[in-house]
């Protein structure tokens, strides 16, 4: 499935601004009621400082930046691990207005085929364990828990989330 008008380019250093925008707006409109406002400050500072942004993709973090005609919706971050032969799917959002159109679903069908180029067997991610609306939409694309985690994150801060796979 290819939503109309939806394009997945490769992003690059030049578009953290970008990446930076988009998970501010996204984050403050659909994390509220799942974490509150200073985690996902905390978080935001600590994922999203164009200087991690640029670490990621200096040590191989494929992002990918969703575009609905031409404007940024939405993005993505893969990073393969052929030793245990894994695509992990670290990163997978949308802006609310370009949800539950088949974009999330056309995303992930991609993220598929760049595990399959790459000779990896399964895609593997994170979703906070109260983040209903992810986990209905990745259980419908095929993937499985594998396991609950809490991890603590700093400043007094845990992530509670399942660890989802699709083989």
């Amino acid at each position: 499935m290819n939503p109309s008008g939806l394009v997945l380019r490769p992003a690059t250093a030049a578009d953290i601004p970008c990446l930076r925008d988009l998970a501010s707006r996204i984050w403050h409109a659909c994390y509220p009621g799942i974490i509150g406002e200073d985690q996902i400050e905390y978080m935001l500072g600590w994922m999203y400082s164009a200087e991690r942004l640029a670490a990621d993709m200096d040590r191989g973090v494929r992002f990918a930046i969703a575009e609905v005609d031409g404007v940024p919706s939405g993005y993505l971050a893969t990073e393969a691990d052929p030793g245990s032969g894994t695509l992990h799917l670290h990163k997978l959002y949308l802006l609310p207005e370009s949800q539950g159109r088949g974009l999330g679903q056309a995303m992930l069908e991609e993220v598929g085929r760049i595990a399959a180029a790459a000779g990896l067997a399964q895609v593997e991610l994170r979703v906070n364990k109260s983040n209903h609306r992810a986990l209905r939409a990745y259980r419908r694309a095929g993937f499985e828990v594998r396991e609950a985690v809490v991890a603590d994150i700093g400043g007094g801060f845990v992530m509670d989330d399942f660890i989802l796979v699709r083989r």
